[in-house]
């Protein structure tokens, strides 16, 4: 059976999105916030401050805070002492003019900022999978 519906001049669309409030522990939030620190500039430290306003502009219909791009920060900085050993690659600490991310000059970072982005790629297409098959369930 197929709906048949009425065309109706001057009807507004209804496709109005309310912004997405960017949580801890969100995938979709830590993948948004992963692949901006994978272009971060390496060596040099960048204000937290910084990375959210530049968040805040390239993601409009997002809103995201310091509390969950450090929160983001600190996993990955524990993911990197995971892999390597040592937290001196992807530094995370107190600077003089706020909270600061240094991410090692090094060939090694590159690529697992990648393979990070990647892994929360793969993590969000899972939960839409997820979400899609309990829809499906549900009809």
């Amino acid at each position: 059976m197929s709906l048949e519906l009425l065309e109706i001049p001057n009807l507004p669309d209804p496709n109005i999105r309310p912004p997405t409030i960017a949580e801890s522990g969100d995938a979709f939030a830590a993948l948004r916030i992963a692949h901006l620190f994978a272009r971060l500039p390496r060596g040099v430290p960048v204000r937290i401050r910084d990375v959210v306003d530049r968040l805040n502009i390239d993601y409009l219909d997002w809103s995201f805070s310091r509390s969950v791009v450090i929160a983001t920060a600190v996993q990955l900085q524990s993911n990197w002492v995971a892999d390597f050993r040592t937290s001196v690659g992807f530094d995370l600490a107190d600077g003089e003019r706020g909270e600061e991310l240094r991410i090692e000059d090094s060939q090694r970072a590159g690529p697992w900022l990648v393979r990070q982005v990647e892994r929360l790629a793969a993590e969000c297409r899972e939960q839409l999978r997820t979400f899609a098959r309990a829809e499906s369930d549900l009809a």
